[in-house]
């Protein structure tokens, strides 16, 4: 079978692209062609025969001039249907399995897949829902200038994105984005994909709220590629890995640290708010980890934290804590609770309750029982392999 992979970045840049190139390296372990195709840019580890690839863009620089081209660019983009017409014809895929397209790709490229299918080729669509892009123009349901969550354009109302500044809190950008969730929603392009995978039962029910997408939902959590080792020694620390934003609940945790000067954190991550970090005694900063070095910092902490205000769909955190044997203490909100098993491998609090945080923090340190009982059921804990998810994505490519 041959599978196009499609996403704007195309190398590991975050969740979705680790998503994608796992799966497209097992599948081809498995005997299937695959290729790529996104952006060209500084950094690309995999691509496609034809050598196509959009222009690399990044929409936060450019000269005054070259933003003015901008909301044309971000609302259709004709270069990226004639690179990804090159290879459709090129590469005939069975299969075009999308991820992250917005913005620098845009959906034009749906309506290119549709028009070569139209010329008496065969194949299917699939997409996998890494946000909300498809119900919400700033893809996260959060508002950032009041930081709350808001469901107000998952029914297609999508004027409230305009009128509350949701994205980057521009007025302008905020238009943009809805002239662009409007346009699509008109030339109903979204129809032409045949199936839609949601990494959580909440992204589903989100998405099944617009009667376009209700028919086309499934849900498939986020595989794992993870060995069990040996026991690991736990040390004496709290940990956090992530991102350092607002959205995040960086603040909150934040807060919470500070009410419990007996317990050490350390903190694994980069972002705008890494500057809140400093001159806090029992928080230790060690900046953005990856590979061994990360793995050691979850293998080793007491249990790890997961603080999200927003609704987060599947978090690879979530689901590597537990695979290290490492309980998590979550938030009650999104995708989080159907990750951890309440009072097995981990606990929830209240998503953006200082106070309640606070005290499922200090209430697990001090039980290291129930710590290690946590850890234990860890380790047993099921969440599908790469070739449990391979048994089940195989049948949904199969025309």
């Amino acid at each position: 079978m041959k599978i196009l992979m499609v996403n704007k970045f195309l190398f590991p840049n975050g969740g979705s692209e680790t998503y994608m190139l796992s799966l497209g390296d097992y599948l081809e372990e498995k005997g299937h062609e695959v290729q790529y195709f996104g952006m060209e840019h500084e950094g690309r580890c995999v691509g496609n025969k034809s050598g196509a690839y959009t222009q690399d863009i990044d929409f936060h620089t450019g000269s005054k001039l070259v933003k003015l081209t901008y909301p044309f660019k971000i609302i259709y983009s004709s270069g990226a249907r004639k690179k990804i017409r090159q290879v459709l014809k090129d590469f005939k895929p069975d299969v075009i399995h999308l991820n992250n397209f917005n913005f620098q790709l845009t959906p034009s490229i749906i309506l290119e897949i549709q028009k070569w299918k139209k010329e008496g080729n065969i194949c299917k669509i699939i997409y996998t829902a890494h946000d909300y892009q498809l119900v919400c123009p700033n893809h996260m349901c959060n508002n950032p200038n009041t930081f709350q969550n808001c469901e107000k354009c998952v029914n297609g109302s999508f004027f409230n994105c305009t009128k509350n500044k949701c994205i980057h809190g521009s007025f302008m950008k905020s238009f943009i984005g809805t002239v662009e969730a409007i346009f699509w929603k008109m030339k109903g392009t979204y129809k032409y994909i045949d199936t839609i995978i949601c990494c959580s039962d909440f992204m589903k029910k989100m998405l099944d709220r617009n009667s376009v997408f209700a028919s086309k939902t499934i849900v498939m959590q986020n595989f794992n590629n993870i060995v069990q080792k040996k026991e690991t020694i736990k040390k004496d620390y709290v940990l956090y890995f992530g991102r350092y934003s607002k959205e995040k609940g960086i603040f909150t945790l934040i807060q919470a640290c500070k009410e419990l000067p007996e317990i050490d954190f350390v903190f694994a991550g980069k972002g705008p708010y890494s500057d809140s970090l400093k001159n806090i005694s029992n928080i230790k900063d060690v900046g953005f980890q990856k590979g061994e070095e990360l793995e050691k910092l979850i293998r080793e902490a007491q249990f790890t934290v997961c603080p999200s205000e927003w609704y987060e769909n599947c978090p690879f955190s979530v689901i590597e804590s537990q695979m290290y044997a490492t309980p998590v203490l979550g938030a009650d909100i999104g995708g989080i609770p159907e990750l951890i098993d309440n009072g097995r491998t981990g606990e929830l609090f209240i998503s953006g309750d200082k106070d309640d945080l606070k005290e499922h923090i200090y209430n697990l340190w001090n039980d290291r029982d129930r710590l290690k009982e946590y850890s234990n059921n860890c380790k047993v804990k099921k969440f599908d392999t790469i070739d449990d998810y391979y048994k089940k994505i195989i049948d949904i490519y199969q025309i």
